[in-house]
């Protein structure tokens, strides 16, 4: 069994380096534009009396705020984006249609030409933290529904319950079982969750409390089992999936899912790959075998009408 960890974001421990690195980079590159501006006025001082034309010092400044106006357009597209992602998590919740006219006139707006941007964007978001796909139904009309990420019968809300949808955390509860060899102890669950900022006892703005929700109402839901180990000193839980997630999740698109995560493909957890081939092969003859089950009766029951 595989020792694989998995995060509920694409990131990696190179990250923060690659980001230290470049901010590096660029203090140094602006300190020596700095300097050799400073050098070039001091040339100019002495060369014409230490006057300096307006024109170049407009063009100068001019030239340093470029960097801030691209910062601002940024940071007001991702305004949009998280925009866009509360209206789409309205109309999932209403179970309605949304037409990309709808998103332009209600939240896009004067940054109707970086649509698609915007909507690749918290597409992707929607996909890691909810666990939902954006899907474009019509193409004609532009007309786009959300579904869970898995095609599961749960939509994600609990029956009783409003608010954000649930079905982010519970692919990543799965993904973790799945990864650890179809059993995960909870503090190896707990272990991914924090990597995500998701804390026992501690509510989340989006997924409520967590140990609730995967203790307890996801249980009672039948996508996992919770159970004490046997003989363990001090008590230990460990997780397995629950009879509707056997019955509902595809391991190949799960899979497909921890290596988009990853940045990698599913080739790349090997004995989880094979294991996800095996499933494909099973669920294809479990469909074969009910279709020819129901064909069979079908003929006899029209035997039966038709002596």
């Amino acid at each position: 069994m595989e020792d694989v960890s998995i995060s509920g974001t694409p990131s990696s421990p190179q990250c923060p380096q690659s980001a230290s690195f470049s901010s590096t980079v660029t203090t140094d590159t602006s300190l020596s534009r700095s300097t050799e501006g400073s050098s070039s006025q001091e040339e100019m001082e002495k060369s014409d009396g230490g006057s300096t034309s307006q024109e170049e010092m407009e063009q100068s400044s001019t030239l340093q705020s470029l960097p801030d106006l691209e910062n601002l357009h940024i940071d007001l597209l991702d305004e949009k984006v998280e925009l866009l992602i509360s209206f789409l998590l309205e109309k999932y919740q209403t179970r309605e249609q949304v037409t990309k006219a709808d998103m332009i006139g209600n939240v896009v707006k004067e940054y109707k030409d970086d649509f698609l941007e915007i909507l690749r964007s918290a597409s992707e978001r929607m996909e890691l933290v909810f666990g939902l796909d954006v899907k474009e139904v019509d193409p004609i009309s532009h007309s786009y529904t959300l579904a869970n990420k898995l095609d599961l019968t749960y939509n994600g809300m609990l029956s009783e319950q409003q608010g954000m949808p649930k079905t982010g955390l519970l692919i990543i509860v799965l993904g973790v079982i799945f990864m650890k060899g179809n059993c995960a102890t909870e503090d190896e669950v707990w272990k991914v969750l924090n990597m995500m900022d998701i804390y026992s006892g501690r509510k989340h703005f989006i997924f409520g409390e967590p140990r609730r929700l995967i203790t307890s109402d996801l249980v009672k839901e039948k996508y996992l089992e919770y159970h004490l180990v046997p003989t363990s000193d001090p008590p230990r839980y460990e997780f397995l999936w629950g009879p509707r997630a056997h019955a509902e999740v595809s391991k190949m698109k799960l899979l497909e899912f921890l290596a988009k995560i990853h940045g990698t493909n599913p080739k790349s957890f090997p004995s989880q790959y094979e294991e996800a081939l095996r499933d494909e092969e099973e669920q294809a003859r479990a469909r074969s075998e009910a279709t020819a089950g129901t064909s069979a009766m079908a003929s006899a029951s029209s035997g039966f009408s038709h002596p």
